[in-house]
């Protein structure tokens, strides 16, 4: 289903970007249905030529013209680009918030009367590949959220969720990625050590984590059960299984999951007091 009306951009980095591409890709909108903003006049001119889109340099004309407003931007600048734009969004607009950490009230502090968005997308959604937590905030409504769903499922997979929960999601699948990429250069280094040459070990690791992934997404199985398929008694498998265990590892990612959603608490904390900063 396409969507309606103007979408426009604040910020148009990588995140901005993944979303008009897959945008474009799946048909949910037109190329003349977008219009973003970018402070670099290069680079709103390269996304322009890429996808045929409307840019500008000013934040305040995309605000004029969209119907749902994407702020793609840093949460450091989001106070910022809010007090530039506020007074310019249409009341009928919906306003959703990529911002990590940034919390709902935050944003409906500025802008009282907005249906606000509040999501948690993930740098696999450059490829194809997210997985997006929404949030709705307390003017949006259902509608509101499956035109979020729509924007969002074009570059992956999207779960609705209440709030309270969306710094459990930016530790885990937010920050995710840094882990897993950490874990794929560590088993490429123990390719290396063990023989193989620096390109067949990355390609081996990264396409090992990739199939495991595919294989428990289409299965459903449990990731235990799927661990059992491979380890056989006294193989290799095991071996390497109890090493693993030895080291930690099962703890210290859970560990890094829980401090990452601390941390995003604390951000989300200082963004609705910004007095205490």
């Amino acid at each position: 289903m396409k969507i309606e009306g103007t979408i426009g951009f604040v910020g148009t980095g990588n995140m901005g970007e993944a979303l008009i591409r897959g945008l474009l890709k799946v048909g949910v909108t037109e190329p003349s249905q977008i219009v973003g903003s970018d402070p670099r006049s290069d680079r709103a001119a390269e996304l322009a030529e890429t996808y045929g889109i409307r840019t500008t340099g000013d934040n305040v004309e995309v605000a004029r013209q969209a119907d749902i407003l994407i702020l793609a931007v840093k949460p450091q600048v989001m106070e910022r680009v809010l007090e530039e734009i506020g007074a310019e969004i249409h009341a009928h607009a919906l306003v959703i918030s990529i911002a990590a950490g940034i919390p709902l009230a935050a944003i409906e502090a500025r802008l009282p009367q907005a249906r606000v968005i509040r999501t948690m997308p993930n740098t696999p959604a450059l490829v194809g590949a997210g997985a997006t937590a929404i949030a709705v905030g307390g003017h949006a409504t259902e509608d509101d959220l499956e035109a979020a769903k729509r924007i969002f499922d074009s570059v992956g997979m999207t779960v609705a969720l209440d709030e309270a929960q969306m710094d459990a999601v930016t530790g885990l699948s937010g920050s995710g990625p840094a882990y897993v990429f950490l874990v794929i250069e560590a088993l490429a280094d123990a390719g290396v050590k063990v023989g193989l040459s620096r390109h067949h070990a990355q390609a081996l690791a990264a396409q090992t984590l990739l199939g495991s992934a595919k294989l428990l997404i289409e299965t459903n199985e449990h990731p235990g059960r799927l661990k059992d398929m491979v380890t056989s008694p006294g193989g290799t498998a095991i071996a390497g299984l109890h090493t693993i265990e030895a080291g930690g590892l099962r703890t210290t990612l859970m560990d890094a999951v829980e401090a990452a959603t601390k941390r995003s608490r604390e951000l989300g904390e200082q963004a609705v007091k910004p007095e205490e900063r």
